[in-house]
Formats: structure tokens, C-alpha cells, sequence
């Protein structure tokens, strides 16, 4: 059983922040890149995260498994039978890495009983790393800057911030977007788009296209932790270590008390 404490965070946060150097070696520069089965991009930065957070996480908590994005095809096969283990997306948001705009990070869950209980997002360009744990809030820690409390905030309907993919916002929610002529939005990569509304930059986060479960792990965690929720649009809590580890299409906010679902429409 992993005691669930201040000294595991510290110690996962850290695995992040080296990981997030690890991938800086490889930015900024010319990126060669191969395409995956499903034709994702991956890059020499996806991989040396991998390792590292693989390896750091075998020493750190011995006989937990790892899910990684990276992971093979027989651990992918594994995992069902797994109840508690680390889900990690050594690098989420390749693309906006390939592009060099800075958004992508590193994220580190840890799943028990198919819902993510601690959750470490960390940005590397910036050095931000946001936590949180179940039951224990949420934190930010800009770059050698000391942690400070997040949570989510009432949202104002009239006055909604609202944040959408760059390059998968879909037709629903461009809709909903010319819908709320009084919304402001915020574009931006990666799941970057989970600690705005963890921290209450922003409210809502719809996600209409697909995604798989490393990519929301960590953040959904935050967000929970600092006061939000993530919910299917029936309005189910995103699980995980489902049969298939693509996520439905969900909406993440920071103000539970509102009907987000009827947004759509």
C-alpha cells in the first residue's frame, strides 16, 4: 500500500521537474519526428521522459505499476487487472512541443481504484508545477517559488472565461463559443487547460473530440483537488482503467453548482 503523504508528492513533483528538463534537451531546435500507429507524433523529448519517469517511479514506490503513453502493448494489456498505478503522459502536447509555443508538460497520476488520487502537472519551459491530492487540495509552485494554495471560483455566467484546444476544439464547441457572445475564451495547448480552471483563470473546459486517459490523469486530480469537476456529458465523473482507454467527450469547470451541460445546447 503507498502511504499517501507530503514526502510522495515532494518526491513526485521532483521526478516531474526532472523529466521536464530531460525533455528541454531537445527543444528549441530541429525536432525529428516519427508517427505512432494511431499517427500521433512522437519525438526524442517523449522518449527520454519516458525512461526517466519510468525508472524513477520503479525506485520510488517499488511493485507499483507504470501506464505510461509510452508503454507497451502488453503492459496496455495488463493494466486490467491492475487496482492502484501511476498513469503518466511523459509529454502531453507533442505538437505544441514540435511547434516550440512552450505549452506542453508533464503529467504524473496516480490511480487507485479507478479515479486519480494525486496529480502532478508540471510545465518545463515555464518551471510551474501544480499538485494536488485527494482530500488534501491543490497547489502552485511557479519556478524556486514557494507552493501556494489554488481553487477553482464561482463562475458568473455572464462573465465566463472559457478554454478550448488549439487544434481540437470541434464544431460543437465553436458553436457554443459564438453562443456566448459575453464569454471570453483562451486557446492553448495541452492539459494547461485543467490548472487554468484549478487556480480560477478560468471556468470552463469543454472537450468534444478525443482524448486517453494519461492525457487527463493528473489535471482532472488538480482540478478536483482545487474545487472542480470533470464530468461526461451526462454528467458522470471521468473514470479510469476502463475497458478502452480513450475517454468519452467530458466537460471540466470550476463552479460545480452550475449546469454545464446545458451549455451545449
Amino acid at each position: 500500500m503507498i502511504k499517501m503523504d507530503e514526502a510522495l508528492v515532494s518526491a513526485v513533483c521532483d521526478v516531474a521537474r526532472e523529466a521536464g528538463r530531460a525533455t528541454l534537451q531537445f527543444y528549441g531546435g530541429p525536432v525529428s519526428v516519427e508517427r505512432k500507429g494511431d499517427d500521433s507524433p512522437l519525438t526524442a523529448a517523449d522518449k527520454a521522459a519516458h525512461t526517466l519517469i519510468l525508472e524513477s517511479l520503479r525506485k520510488l514506490t517499488p511493485g507499483v505499476p507504470v501506464l505510461s503513453e509510452e508503454s507497451s502493448a502488453t503492459e496496455v494489456a495488463e493494466r486490467r487487472k491492475w487496482d492502484t498505478f501511476w498513469l503518466v503522459d511523459p509529454l502531453d502536447g507533442t505538437k505544441e512541443f514540435i511547434k516550440g509555443t512552450g505549452e506542453f508538460t508533464v503529467n504524473i497520476a496516480l490511480v487507485s481504484g479507478g479515479e486519480p488520487v494525486l496529480g502532478v502537472v508540471h510545465v518545463p519551459v515555464s518551471g510551474v508545477t501544480y499538485w494536488g491530492r485527494k482530500g488534501a487540495g491543490a497547489f502552485v509552485a511557479r519556478a524556486d517559488g514557494a507552493p501556494v494554495a489554488i481553487r477553482t471560483r464561482p463562475a458568473t455566467l455572464e462573465r465566463l472565461v472559457i478554454v478550448a484546444s488549439k487544434d481540437h476544439a470541434g464544431p460543437q464547441v465553436e458553436a457554443l463559443l459564438k453562443r456566448l457572445t459575453t464569454a471570453s475564451t483562451a486557446n492553448m495547448g495541452s492539459s494547461l487547460k485543467f490548472c487554468l480552471v484549478a487556480e480560477g483563470k478560468a471556468d470552463f473546459y469543454p472537450r468534444l473530440a478525443p482524448t486517453c486517459e494519461w492525457d487527463t490523469g493528473a489535471a482532472q486530480c488538480v482540478l478536483e483537488a482545487a474545487g472542480g469537476g470533470v464530468t461526461d456529458t451526462e454528467g458522470r465523473r471521468l473514470t479510469y482503467n476502463k475497458a478502452e482507454l480513450t475517454n468519452p467527450s467530458f466537460l471540466a469547470f470550476g463552479d460545480p453548482r452550475q449546469d454545464w451541460r446545458a451549455l451545449l445546447g
